[in-house]
């Protein structure tokens, strides 16, 4: 396929841009992109995840005007917090010790949860399910005793008894 702006040059890059909701589909030539000045990935001012990672680290909220940001440091390898924020990667194993509590909350911005939770598989996976569907039932029954409605507290809490006769009777 040729570029679709110069039409000469065979086309190397393809970018999908999703402006609106709207998706438009582009076929370049790696001269054209760089005149339109897109991102061409491994080359100086292509994508990086790394710096992907540090936009996502960077959390304004937590530093303030006329304070001195608190310096997290790995005991192993002396890496800081603000060294990773910057490369986007750790030192060593016993870093995700060391920075855990900044990890869960950058966790839950980008993936939305900071367990994770998979698919499970439907022959193997029944007592996974069960499990799950307890866990979930179970938050659902404080958020409804939180807001005092009891008697729909009490209706989940026939469920989960339900369920668990079930899961402890396929254990046996």
């Amino acid at each position: 396929m040729l570029c679709q702006e110069c039409n000469k040059k065979p086309a190397t890059l393809y970018f999908t841009k999703i402006v609106k909701g709207e998706k438009t589909e582009y076929h370049i030539c790696e001269s054209c992109a760089r005149e339109k000045g897109e991102l061409i990935p491994g080359t100086s001012n292509g994508f990086s995840i790394h710096n992907l990672l540090s936009g996502l680290l960077f959390d304004p909220t937590q530093t303030s005007i006329g304070t001195k940001p608190q310096t997290l440091r790995c005991d192993s390898c002396g890496l800081t917090y603000s060294q990773f924020s910057k490369i986007g990667r750790f030192g060593c194993s016993s870093c995700y010790e060391h920075f855990s509590e900044k990890l869960d909350p950058l966790f839950k911005r980008v993936h939305g949860n900071n367990v994770h939770v998979g698919k499970v598989p439907k022959r193997s996976g029944g007592l996974i399910q069960y499990k799950r569907e307890i866990d979930k039932l179970k938050n659902d029954m404080q958020q409804h005793i939180t807001r005092e409605e009891f008697e729909q507290a009490a209706h989940i809490r026939d469920q989960i008894r339900e369920l668990e006769s079930k899961l402890n009777s396929s254990n046996s």
